[in-house]
């Protein structure tokens, strides 16, 4: 009854669909007029015939038998004139019964209460007091990810969908929706978007210069985020209105690229949150070799702070007693002053001097080939589209699952080797292939799909970086609630205020690590960032910790004390 009272008012206050209640009720109205004049010439034909026993209620329940085609038999006539008369009774009531009653009732009533039905699912607005919300202007490897994040961080979100159908495959997945037009001004206005916290759209470069241009119009103040997939669409965008604009293919870039390793002993930046800076470096040939983290010194010698270690794509937490090793890679946290320090004490080139190996010259590909010339990393791109060779001496024109291509690019000689084309099935293959021929060197693989990531460690990558998190972390990083720095897929250093019950406790005392696994790493106190936080300091209410845990580690502390968090 609750579900069908708001269908039946959707209905009424439609008005074709009051029309079409309209048309049912004359029909009905006109059937029962039938019903009632058949009931009468019943009775004038019986008592004809000299059958008069019968009541009026008898005359009503024959004709409803007799046109509904049940035909008891328990009531007949005797005359030629009433056969004739039942005969008409039959062929009006096939008609009108078992034809045009069906048909009407499913065009006038039940159709139109499935779309009223489908509307509630889907409406065409918000309620007036929608506020806090996110707009998302579709569904796909990026936006999935994001409304994840904001389910977590209790962001309410909703997905315009122009397509009712398609609205309602999502409702049925369990998404929010609301039916709307994304080049329609009254679309943003209906779904409360002067109340908004962030429009995010994710289609193609046109298409978010329309919406952004477009929800402009509807609200001057609401922050836009959009994707661009070239270059020259980042200055349109921002014209259309865009506040921020992500070139995800460059960002996926850089960051791959800060992940190669074995080509120096230097400790490369691959985040910044105020002064901490965090920095991964190899453990190659350097005097800390052989040492714990405690015997190596490196806080009392350089400042630095080891969060922990990557081995053969195993992340691990630092602890004092870990023993450094060669080949493993140290994530250090510290300002900027104890990373030049770092890399004053280790400068020097890792004998290894062959090109890094990059298969996949899409933008992805190319981003890291600027990232790795930056650094003045050489390396080659194995790509099998001759329109994507922008310089011959730097490319490898063939299929990189062809050896002989491989073996050309320095496969048997290179210390990394970068899987970035745009199908996971290719990047899983050819992971398992390049682990096969080269089992000591790094591979750093690109998924398209963050439930892929997985299926890449598993195949051999050493680090896998997912699309669909990059661009989800750094679209949630633009409602200004939290920064989160994607280490490894899996792998997060984020921000957030301190919760409302850890005000005045120490870190000893809020024991953080113990209750959710994740690991306090610095504090940032009135624009000031306590490196390596003394556990003892009590928390402040303006204080904003910097943590770094698995995403499950995460997503345990965000369901501890996500609602205490300011926003």
């Amino acid at each position: 009854m609750k579900v069908l009272i708001p269908q039946l008012y959707h209905l009424l206050r439609d008005r074709p669909s009051r029309l079409q209640l309209y048309s049912l009720l004359r029909f009905l109205v006109i059937l029962a007029l039938l019903v009632a004049s058949y009931s009468v010439l019943f009775h004038v034909i019986m008592e004809w015939e000299g059958q008069t026993e019968h009541s009026w209620l008898t005359g009503v329940y024959w004709t409803l038998t007799v046109m509904s085609t049940l035909g008891f038999g328990d009531i007949t006539f005797t005359s030629d004139i009433g056969r004739v008369f039942s005969s008409v009774v039959l062929l009006s009531g096939i008609i009108f019964l078992l034809v045009l009653l069906p048909f009407t009732f499913i065009e006038f009533f039940y159709a139109p209460w499935l779309r009223a039905q489908a509307s509630a699912r889907a409406p065409g607005q918000l309620p007036e007091k929608t506020a806090g919300h996110v707009i998302l202007t579709n569904l796909d490897e990026v936006t999935a990810p994001l409304i994840e994040r904001l389910i977590k961080f209790q962001y309410p979100y909703v997905i315009l969908v122009p397509d009712l159908t398609e609205a309602l495959r999502l409702d049925n997945l369990g998404y929010h929706v609301m039916r709307a037009e994304l080049d329609n001004p009254e679309s943003y206005r209906a779904a409360r978007v002067e109340n908004a916290l962030l429009v995010a759209t994710t289609v193609n470069d046109r298409l978010n210069t329309n919406i952004a241009f477009t929800v402009r119009e509807a609200c001057s103040k609401v922050p836009i985020v959009a994707t661009a997939n070239v270059e020259a669409s980042v200055d349109i965008l921002q014209l259309a209105g865009c506040d921020v604009v992500l070139q995800l293919g460059k960002m996926m870039g850089d960051a791959l690229a800060r992940r190669v390793v074995g080509t120096d002993r230097l400790a490369h930046v691959i985040g910044v949150f105020d002064e901490l800076q965090i920095a991964e470096a190899l453990a190659q040939e350097t005097d800390i070799v052989g040492k714990t983290l405690v015997e190596s010194g490196l806080r009392q010698r350089v400042g630095l702070t080891v969060l922990g270690v990557w081995v053969r794509g195993q992340f691990q937490l630092a602890y004092p007693e870990l023993r450094i090793e060669n080949g493993m890679v140290l994530v250090l946290a510290g300002d900027e002053a104890a990373i030049d320090r770092y890399n004053a004490m280790y400068e020097g080139v890792v004998p290894s001097c062959a090109p890094v190996v990059i298969i996949g010259g899409g933008r992805v590909g190319r981003a890291i080939g600027e990232g790795l010339a930056a650094r003045q990393i050489d390396y080659r791109i194995v790509e099998t589209l001759p329109e994507r060779v922008r310089d011959p001496a730097k490319y490898i024109l063939g299929d990189a699952a062809n050896l002989e291509i491989l073996e050309e690019a320095g496969i048997r000689k290179t210390s990394t080797v970068l899987i970035t084309t745009h199908d996971d099935d290719t990047n899983i293959y050819l992971t398992i292939y390049c682990r096969k021929l080269r089992p000591d060197m790094q591979i750093i693989s690109r998924a398209k799909l963050e439930r892929n990531v997985t299926t890449l460690h598993r195949a051999g990558a050493d680090i896998v970086m997912s699309y669909a998190s990059t661009g989800a972390n750094a679209m949630i990083n633009v409602l200004n609630r939290t920064n989160i720095l994607m280490v490894a897929e899996g792998l997060d250093i984020f921000e957030v205020k301190t919760p409302h019950s850890l005000v005045g406790k120490n870190l000893i005392d809020a024991d953080i690590r113990r209750t959710s696994g994740c690991t306090v790493v610095a504090i940032s106190r009135k624009g000031e960032t306590i490196v390596n936080p003394d556990p003892r300091l009590p928390l402040l209410r303006e204080d904003e910790l910097i943590l770094i845990g698995s995403v499950d580690a995460e997503n345990r502390f965000l369901d501890l004390y996500a609602k205490e968090i300011e926003a």
